[in-house]
């Protein structure tokens, strides 16, 4: 069952270890070299949303944004899991105007907005959620763009055989240097297909997203829009207080952030970012049990930063409401426990 993974974080209650939680991860450089890993690095598993960026890219790099006169906050949400505010519907209105589609021609699905607020206030006023709610609305007009773009059919984009999927599973492979054909294949929570890679190439695509600067000039002015796009506007990439753009955020402009379902992970730093003359770095994580309520992976990627010197002190104190420690109280408030990382990081292996 947790073949691949490791023990990774404890949570306590009265002093004593409650529970533990497996993972595995790699850190790599733009360069392809594996800093430190934990688990199997070679272990394979789905990406989830964290393969936003990678679908948004050939968009991106086939000079879509500029087509169709997108600005970076709307391009930003292209490689969103968005929480469904107003200002994320208007957004994805918005680019959908400039494409000529309409929300209908969305294949997400409907569900309710994943903001407390914005969803109270649609139960109270009894407004029923449309598909621009939707998390992954952003992905899925941005891949409605790309087709618009390449004049491909829009009806059947989601099919794996359609163009834009197999452009952007070419692009995903080249980026994580994984063979196309070795790639598993799913399907996502939005119907568009998913991909399976081991971690360490996905650390690896992470790292070249960030630092783009050994691929062809067109793939690296698509991997720089798309970065300075998500750290420009890093609330359309989630939405405010949530952990990626909590983290985009403090980072700067020197990290993007996307985690993924099932306790899935990626951070990518952009040169510099770790300090002194570091180059591009890919992090990615999975924790074995799908991380419900997302402790997990936050304080593992933020242990991680922190000893990689990609963290200063008020980064750090900015983000502590994520970990890598945290204090667990129940619902009066009361502290009952602890979390924390089983694994320590050094910055150069383990």
């Amino acid at each position: 069952m947790n073949e691949g993974y490791e023990p990774v974080y404890a949570r306590s209650r009265g002093g004593r270890v409650e529970s533990v939680h497996f993972g595995a991860g790699a850190v790599v450089d733009a360069g392809g070299r594996l800093l430190f890993s934990f688990g199997d690095p070679q272990l394979s598993v789905y990406l989830r949303s964290s393969a936003k960026p990678f679908q948004a890219l050939p968009f991106a790099e086939h000079g879509g944004p500029g087509h169709f006169k997108l600005t970076p906050k709307e391009l930003a949400l292209l490689c969103a899991s968005h929480q469904g505010t107003d200002e994320h519907v208007e957004t994805a209105a918005a680019i959908q105007a400039k494409i000529g589609i309409g929300e209908p021609d969305l294949g997400c699905g409907i569900h309710p907005p994943g903001d407390r607020a914005t969803r109270a206030r649609m139960e109270a006023a009894g407004e029923a959620p449309t598909a621009n709610r939707h998390n992954c609305s952003g992905k899925h007009t941005g891949m409605l763009a790309c087709c618009r773009l390449m004049d491909w059919p829009l009806e059947t984009y989601l099919d794996r055989s359609h163009p834009l999927q197999v452009c952007i599973l070419e692009t995903l492979a080249a980026m994580s240097d994984f063979p196309m054909e070795a790639i598993g294949i799913g399907t996502d929570g939005c119907s568009a297909p998913n991909f399976s890679i081991p971690l360490y190439n996905a650390a690896l695509a992470f790292a070249r997203l960030s630092d783009p600067s050994g691929l062809p000039e067109r793939r690296r002015d698509g991997c720089r829009s798309i970065t300075t796009a998500m750290t420009a506007h890093p609330e359309m990439v989630a939405g405010r207080g949530e952990f990626d753009t909590c983290m985009m955020e403090a980072g700067g402009g020197n990290l993007v952030s996307k985690g993924g379902a099932e306790g899935y992970q990626a951070v990518g730093l952009l040169p510099w970012a770790a300090g002194g003359d570091s180059p591009g770095i890919g992090i990615v994580l999975k924790v074995s049990d799908g991380d419900p309520g997302g402790m997990v992976r936050t304080s593992l990627a933020l242990a991680i930063l922190k000893s990689i010197g990609a963290l200063d002190h008020s980064q750090a104190e900015e983000l502590a409401a994520f970990g890598p420690e945290r204090v667990i109280k129940n619902y009066r408030g009361v502290e009952t426990g602890a979390g924390a990382p089983l694994i320590e990081f050094d910055g150069t292996g383990r």
